[in-house]
């Protein structure tokens, strides 16, 4: 005999992380609640107008940011960055390219340079 299933549900800021949101600029009965797995569900394959205005406008989280200006988190933090930023001074930075994003970028460009040769490296003794 199974038990019945119980609903997974998870706390406001779990939803807001997968979801790629900063969890301050939600809505107040996102914030209060809990999230069902269905409902996350719902969210993500038909979101609604407040969910796609902060995915596009933002505020955004530090790791979309970090994404967005192509740098790691720890990169962010070495540039003095530590507050969620919109859409529209993500691009500002962008635009302005101050020296710290130049070699942040590049930092982050070698990172990725060297993990693709050890992935490459590890695929040669495999064969």
């Amino acid at each position: 005999m199974s038990s019945p299933k119980t609903t997974q549900t998870m706390k406001p800021a779990t939803a807001a992380k997968k979801l790629s949101v900063y969890l301050e600029a939600t809505p107040a009965e996102f914030q209060e609640g809990v999230v069902s797995r269905a409902e996350l569900n719902a969210l993500q394959a038909d979101p609604p107008e407040w969910l796609r205005r902060l995915r596009r406008d933002g505020p955004h989280p530090k790791q979309v940011v970090a994404a967005r200006l192509g740098v790691s988190l720890s990169g962010l933090a070495r540039g003095g960055v530590t507050d969620p930023l919109t859409t529209d001074e993500i691009n500002a930075l962008k635009a302005d390219m101050p020296e710290w994003l130049q070699r942040e970028r590049a930092t982050q460009a070698e990172v990725r340079r060297e993990a693709a040769r050890l992935k490459e490296r590890s695929a040669e003794r495999r064969r």
